[in-house]
């Protein structure tokens, strides 16, 4: 199986950190739908081809996960030395160089398991912060038997509520590789667009109590679950539905899932509901009526996130409200695969989710209290073009002064659980130019791009912090791709003062933009190629 270039790439930047003698752990970020499962195979192939005398652990908290990566790792590589350790599978083998397994059915098991090299984990953010809990306890044991063990992480979602990234504070992983992103893969066609539309009926958590950052399960469940949510909420999505074919449905609780599934039945909709009790057999049975289109309407109370994957899924609902942006994520992604009838998949969003943590494309991470992580958000400085924190109320090269930032109002769109939908002023294109730009205080370099309309037009510049170090530069590295993507060139990393020359002449630029006005500076919301 011949690898995507995204998918080489995230195991050359891999290596790349390691041969960097970084020390710790890196988490590999991929979106869902960038094949996690294939890179695992491919890592581990490589690792044991390399150094015959490697041992890997792969670990997960999901059996669906365990069996999906082992099934691509035969694909992948069909006479790999693989065995799996899982109570929930049958079947326990350690012996293997290659082990797939549950964390819960190994997490006291270290010393049957013994000498390993690389423990990957998938779903990392699993993993608590704190030095404790079972996937701390056995790596922490496995450490003792091997101290020079390493552990990679791969996930979609690099935050835990109430602590921010997975790599902040004591958390086991020391940073984050992030390869690709989600408008990449919706560029290459490996992933299908979300459609938001603003629903006419909305879930309301007044009075619902928060614990630990995230609402009160009880509570919340009694807040949505009652007989006029349930009532209007089913009947809006299957007046929005129209002939969409594979409904997914997320729900508070157990009772929710059950509910919401009765009155989608009564309402002529074939519908079931699986909930964390349902037995294997029956989940099973149902998951395949489901995808034969037997069943149209799937329920469920926050058990269909990682491990469930059914590409056809073309309507989500969320009646379930939610502060983790790592479930909002992992819920929205269901709907992100290419589909086989139509090109993208529609979100009602009762439960405010998306205003709450921005598109999936820009997820508002959560921070620990009190704790700065990383560079800040910047702005560019009207006056002298110098790139200054967000928050800062004077340009510290010229003084100049910024002015108060106006109140922001959510307005929900058609696309907004895919992009930041754009406000303010629109400028037809007609040219653009990519120049070098150096910070006047940090001495930093940056890309300048400036926009050209009408001759009546003011030229938009935009700068681009790529060399920038934490979320600024990160931030700007994704942007600076999704534009040479749509552009048609490629980025060059080493010559990048003469790529400015060859970006100008060879890239296309976008037909129009969208851009708000801070002051006398234009920040740029959204590039329009036709």
């Amino acid at each position: 199986m011949k690898l995507r270039d995204y998918q080489q790439r995230t195991i050359d930047q891999l290596y790349d950190w390691f041969a960097k003698g970084n020390r710790g752990n890196p988490c590999l970020v991929l979106p869902t739908g960038a094949g996690k499962s294939v890179i695992i195979a491919a890592l581990c192939r490589d690792a044991l081809q390399q150094w015959p005398e490697t041992r890997v652990l792969m670990l997960t908290h999901v059996k669906e996960l365990i069996e999906q990566n082992y099934t691509r790792m035969l694909a992948v590589w069909p006479n790999a030395p693989i065995g799996i350790y899982s109570a929930s599978i049958g079947r326990k083998q350690a012996g293997e160089p290659i082990t797939f397994a549950g964390i819960q059915s190994v997490r006291t098991k270290a010393d049957e398991i013994g000498h390993v090299d690389l423990v990957i984990v998938d779903e990392c953010h699993t993993i608590s912060h704190k030095d404790e809990g079972g996937y701390r306890t056995l790596i922490n044991a496995l450490t003792e038997i091997n101290p020079h063990l390493r552990v990679v992480g791969l996930t979609a979602t690099p935050w835990r509520l109430g602590h921010g990234r997975i790599c902040d504070g004591s958390a086991l992983f020391s940073d984050l590789i992030e390869p690709v992103s989600i408008e990449e893969l919706l560029y290459l066609k490996h992933l299908a667009p979300l459609h938001s539309k603003k629903t006419d009926y909305k879930l309301s958590t007044a009075g619902v109590h928060k614990r630990g950052g995230e609402f009160i399960e009880s509570e919340l469940q009694d807040a949505m679950d009652t007989h006029l949510n349930n009532r209007e909420t089913v009947a809006e999505i299957i007046r929005r539905a129209g002939d969409r074919k594979a409904w997914l449905v997320f729900c508070t609780g157990v009772k929710h899932s059950e509910h919401i599934a009765e009155e989608l039945t009564a309402n002529g909709i074939p519908a079931a509901c699986i909930t964390g009790g349902t037995p294997k057999a029956e989940r099973a049975r149902l998951l395949d009526e489901f995808k034969a289109g037997h069943i149209r309407a799937m329920t469920n109370a926050n058990v269909l996130t990682t491990g469930f994957d059914y590409p056809d899924i073309d309507l989500i609902a969320f009646l379930r409200p939610t502060m983790s942006p790592s479930l909002y994520v992992q819920m929205a992604g269901r709907g992100l695969r290419p589909k086989s009838h139509t090109d993208h998949c529609l979100v009602l969003d009762f439960a405010g989710n998306v205003e709450t943590h921005g598109p999936i494309t820009n997820v508002r991470e959560p921070k620990k209290p009190g704790e700065k992580q990383g560079e800040p958000p910047l702005k560019v400085c009207p006056e002298c073009q110098e790139l200054v924190a967000i928050a800062a109320r004077n340009c510290p090269a010229c003084g100049y002064e910024f002015p108060a930032p106006a109140e922001k109002v959510y307005k929900l769109s058609d696309a907004d659980i895919m992009r930041d939908e754009p406000t303010g002023k629109t400028m037809d294109v007609t040219s653009w130019k990519f120049s070098p730009h150096t910070s006047y205080t940090s001495g930093k370099d940056m890309i300048r791009i400036t926009y050209y309309g009408a001759l009546s037009d003011k030229p938009i510049h935009e700068y681009m912090a790529i060399f920038h170090e934490g979320y600024a530069g990160e931030k700007a590295a994704r942007t600076l791709t999704s534009i040479c993507n749509n552009a048609g060139i490629e980025r060059d990393s080493e010559d990048w003062r003469g790529w400015c020359d060859y970006a100008t002449a060879k890239g296309t630029p976008p037909s129009s933009i969208a851009y708000t006005i801070d002051g006398k500076f234009a920040k740029v919301t959204k590039r329009i190629w036709e």
